[in-house]
């Protein structure tokens, strides 16, 4: 017989339409101080930091597929996994058996990994003479290789190899929000100061250097936001899926608009509609078809969709308009 605790989630046995005016009502009463954050359902908190990944991803994300860096950024989702393990070795004392480490090692991990990939593959393009691609390559294999040694050796007991891929958005917790929403606004406020400076250096950095900015400087200070946004969506999405939220709601919002702003807005835009939509569908296929899916599985395969609606169906640029054309 199902437990209280199941009957407490407002969610449960859900449909999609169901779970979007639940979610909304709610929404409601959370702004008007009716409801705490302590009182949000498992799904709402699901929403809510699936929505921070996506808008955080989409700031560091419209950069990378503008500078054509998602290579790269490829690159990193798999080589934070060594920082990761690292992570827990050297708090495995601080922390109990199945625990994660706290988010500040992480964050310094990810960032330590994250700047060690970028300065190989930089070294191997520059000094190495290979091409950018090729060293790309050469490095995440290697360095991803070792963190997967890594954890067969340090972290047997930590059981986090499937989390690592996926993340597990059903063991997330309300105070997960704070580490998520501190990097969507640490994300927000940079691109807010350097905003014609990454501009320019993504468009014309020639100019930039003549001008004084250093593009070196702004591409080290990108991959230290895809490092930093990449580790804090570790427990939902995991640190490979995460690239899917860097791209897909960028790749969309080119084909929507020609300015920079106003990709922005349809990227981050994007990015949290799919997030509801994903949670939302989710419940449905378990309610209706009693089908277990992972969420962010879903989430990312709502994305895949919402690319190829608007490649089809953009005003202007999609397929179909273009095909009318001919």
């Amino acid at each position: 017989m199902p437990s209280s605790s199941i009957f407490s989630n407002p969610y449960y046995n859900q449909t999609f339409v169901g779970f979007i005016l639940e979610f909304f009502q709610r929404l409601g009463a959370l702004f008007t101080g009716q409801l705490t954050i302590e009182q949000l359902a498992s799904d709402e908190i699901q929403v809510f930091i699936l929505m921070g990944v996506a808008i955080s991803s989409a700031l560091v994300g419209s950069f990378l597929v503008l500078r054509r860096m998602t290579m790269l950024a490829n690159s990193l989702s798999h080589t934070i996994l060594m920082g990761i393990v690292l992570a827990y070795f050297f708090t495995s004392g601080q922390v109990e058996q199945g625990s994660i480490p706290p988010m500040q090692a992480m964050l310094i991990a990810a960032l330590i990994t994250g700047f060690l990939t970028t300065f190989l593959t930089e070294f191997l393009t520059k000094v190495g003479r290979l091409q950018e691609d090729a060293s790309t390559g050469l490095v995440f294999t290697t360095l991803f290789a070792l963190g997967v040694i890594l954890v067969t050796i340090l972290t047997r007991d930590a059981h986090i190899g499937t989390e690592a891929v996926m993340g597990n958005v059903d063991a997330l917790h309300y105070k997960d929000l704070f580490w998520v929403y501190f990097i969507v606004v640490l994300n927000g406020v940079l691109m807010t100061l350097f905003f014609k400076e990454f501009q320019l250096t993504t468009f014309d950095p020639g100019l930039a250097k003549a001008m004084g900015f250093s593009p070196f400087f702004f591409n080290y200070l990108l991959m230290a936001q895809v490092s930093a946004t990449t580790i804090t969506s570790f427990r939902a999405v995991g640190v490979l899926l995460v690239l899917a939220f860097m791209t897909a709601p960028p790749l969309a919002a080119r084909l929507l608009t020609h300015r920079l702003v106003s990709l922005l807005g349809w990227a981050m835009g994007l990015g949290a509609i799919c997030s509801l939509v994903g949670v939302a569908l989710t419940r449905h296929l378990l309610t209706v078809y009693g089908i277990a899916l992972s969420t962010s599985g879903v989430v990312v395969c709502t994305l895949l969709v919402c690319y190829l609606l608007v490649l089809c169906f953009a005003p202007g640029r999609g397929l179909i308009s273009l095909r009318g054309r001919t």
